[in-house]
Formats: C-alpha cells, structure tokens, sequence
C-alpha cells in the first residue's frame, strides 16, 4: 500500500550490542562509505579481467572475485554493526541498576541468583541471556537499585515479590 512503511524485522537472539564512541562509529561508517562507493571499480575490474580470456589460468579475474567477495563480507558486518551499535559512552560500572546493565538479583525465598540484560529489546541478548525492559514491573522496581539493595514489584496475581540487586555490571555486547 502506498505511504505505508514496514518496519525491518529484528530478531533479538541474533543482535550483539556494540557500545561505540562518536568517533568510531564514524569511522566505520565512513569506512562502509568507501566500501559501497567501490563497488563499481571492482566490478570492472572483474569485467576486464574476464574479457582476457580463459578464466581458468586468468590470476586477475580470480583476484577480482576474491576482492568482491572480501569487500561485500565487510559491508554486510559494519552494516549490522552499525545498525545495532549504541554510540556514546557504555554505561558506567558504579554497581547501580540501568539500562545497558546486566543484572545479578536473587528473588526472596529462592536460593539461585538469575542474570539478564536490562534493555529494550531491539538493544540485544547475548546467547541465553533474557533481556527485561526498564518499564517492566521488574525493570521499574530495579532502577536505580545500588547493590545489596531490596526492591518490591507486584506479580500479575497481584502478590508482591521481594528482589535484591545483587549484582549490576556494564554490558559489553
């Protein structure tokens, strides 16, 4: 339909955050840049080189390959990089819950500490790490929690569920 826009599907399994300073987000996106812009030079050159003839003993055309396929890898990785990264400064590591943290917290009566991400869920998991929104009850009920501190968040059935920060640290991605 048109004026209607689709939203780029992203599973969050397969999302690593990257935290980038300014600079080297724009580094690597200047590098992606000239990767794109080059596109055309080596498909020339392949174009040239298989126009020597034989491809089989033709070094050039088999370089030119080799180039292409070297070139179209490294766009597909800072394209996914880049559209994951967050740019600034990863979240400090002074042991207070917020988002771009993984948290360590031990719910009360329970013997076993649980680890997640706190973030959005387009920010990422790595492999079997949950990740719980900042505006979830138990998001809400943790921020801002400084280690060793007991939080309170009401449960769906309406009971109320006592939990400790035991642990905050940066997430690297």
């Amino acid at each position: 339909m048109p004026g209607r826009h689709y939203e780029e599907m992203v599973t969050v399994s397969d999302t690593q955050v990257a935290w980038l300073t300014q600079e080297a987000y724009d580094r690597l996106k200047h590098e992606l840049d000239e990767l794109i812009e080059n596109r055309p030079v080596i498909a020339a050159k392949i174009n040239d080189s298989r126009e020597e003839g034989d491809l089989k003993e033709n070094g050039g055309y088999h370089a030119a390959r080799e180039e292409q396929g070297q070139a179209e890898a490294r766009i597909r990785q800072l394209q996914e990089l880049l559209r994951s990264a967050k740019v600034g400064e990863p979240p400090a590591n002074d042991g207070v819950a917020e988002p771009g943290k993984i948290l360590t917290v031990r719910y009360e009566g329970d013997d076993e500490d649980e680890r997640f991400l706190l973030a959005t869920r387009e920010e990422g998991a790595e492999g079997e790490l949950d990740v719980y929104s900042p505006e979830s009850p138990l998001g809400k009920a943790l921020l801002g929690a400084k280690e060793g501190e007991a939080r309170e968040y009401a449960l769906p059935n309406g009971k109320i569920q006592k939990v400790v920060l035991v642990k905050a640290i940066p997430y690297k991605g």
